[in-house]
């Protein structure tokens, strides 16, 4: 099974993406970047989705940890703030949407970034 790692300090949208997503994948959530950082530092994750406005680190921080430690990891970055799009996505984001999203669209995102992963440890052909 995917896992996923769902990062917002916005209580609302945790809980709606993790509602989401929990019925096919494994979820985790982090209310700030420091704790995702400290999830990422023990656990590999498919897709990770994260704000970028957040108390203390950023989302940008953690693209730009993921791209470093953990390239392979596909990141959806989901935003309240108006932002640079072509800049996120040039950082390596795998996608980008605004708040309020489209739920169907970031699920299809998901769903097109764990496609697009190579098999690894938490994903097994069958």
């Amino acid at each position: 099974m995917a896992t996923l790692l769902i990062i917002d300090d916005d209580r609302t949208v945790r809980e709606t993406l993790y509602d989401l997503f929990s019925v096919a994948y494994e979820c985790h959530t982090a209310d700030r970047a420091e704790q995702a950082l400290e999830y990422l530092a023990i656990e590999k994750y498919d897709v990770v989705l994260t704000d970028i406005s957040m108390p203390g680190l950023g989302g940008f921080e953690v693209l730009k940890r993921m791209r470093k430690d953990h390239a392979e990891t596909p990141v959806i970055v989901i935003s309240g703030d108006v932002t640079d799009a072509e800049a996120l996505l040039g950082a390596g984001a795998f996608a980008y949407f605004a708040k309020p999203f489209l739920v169907e669209e970031v699920e299809d995102a998901v769903v097109r970034a764990i496609a697009n992963r190579p098999i690894n440890q938490h994903q097994r052909p069958g």
